[in-house]
């Protein structure tokens, strides 16, 4: 009769262990789905911060086109002049990126 109840302990112990085993293997998934979400907030982190940097540096050199230029036909020619060298600069700062 011992034996039966040892056996029925065994059978216990191993269901729980069934169980925890079970349980472990989901939360690794559960951490690295988390770490995998981590990176990508972080990566958009980066990218939403070079966004805001280049968008005030465009807002910075159009005010300094306003400021440097009193007419307006010379505001839109130095504009088109400033926007181009900026894409080329851009262009310039993809690539070495690379």
């Amino acid at each position: 009769m011992a034996s039966t109840q040892q056996l029925a302990q065994l059978d216990r112990l191993e269901r729980q262990v069934t169980t925890l085993v079970a349980a472990y293997q989901q939360l690794r998934e559960e951490l690295a789905d988390s770490q995998t979400t981590i990176q990508q907030l972080q990566a958009d982190v980066r990218d939403r911060e070079r966004q805001l940097k280049d968008f005030q540096n465009q807002e910075n050199i159009t005010k300094l086109v306003n400021t440097i230029a009193g007419e307006p036909a010379n505001v839109n020619e130095l504009k088109l002049r400033l926007n181009e060298y900026i894409r080329e600069i851009d262009k310039c700062l993809a690539y070495l990126r690379e």
